[in-house]
């Protein structure tokens, strides 16, 4: 598996990004949906990667900084003809390793509630993370589910 920087260009990511759009709102009233748009996920604060293996595109995620110590986690997606092949857990160890090496204390992230998200919270549960309250501007809504992690500190430089 190829994890790379991705511009939002090409034709397969913008695709995939579109069915995680779909999927949101088909399961989030529209004020619950707090997935971004290609607009949204160029903004400066905000590094997007694909996963690819070949010419297959595998799914992507993002990570925004919501300040110099903590970030959170968007758009994770698994093409639908990746899953259960552990695309999204590779996603979640790079970008958790990225987030170590930006000295991030904690990152966090915003998922939707029901069961077609449960999959997603059991993935986050298994790589550490914790159900909290809303973070950075969101707020209680019974649609959406938070969660974070406090991350471990990196090693002292010899």
């Amino acid at each position: 598996m190829n994890i790379r920087v991705d511009d939002l260009s090409g034709a397969k990511v913008q695709a995939l990004l579109a069915a995680h759009l779909r999927g949101m709102h088909d399961h989030s009233p529209p004020e619950s949906v707090h997935a971004l748009d290609l607009d949204g996920l160029r903004a400066n604060d905000i590094t997007f990667w694909s996963a690819w293996e070949g010419k297959a595109l595998l799914g992507c995620g993002a990570l925004k900084e919501l300040d110099t110590t903590h970030g959170e986690i968007k758009s994770m997606r698994t093409a639908e003809a990746h899953l259960g092949k552990g695309v999204a857990s590779a996603l979640v160890e790079y970008i958790l390793g990225v987030a170590r090496e930006r000295g991030y204390t904690r990152l966090s992230l915003e998922t939707g509630s029901g069961d077609a998200f449960e999959p997603a919270h059991a993935l986050y549960l298994k790589h550490g993370f914790e159900f909290c309250g809303p973070f950075g501007d969101y707020t209680n809504d019974p649609f959406n589910r938070f969660m974070t992690r406090q991350m471990e500190s990196r090693p002292a430089a010899d």
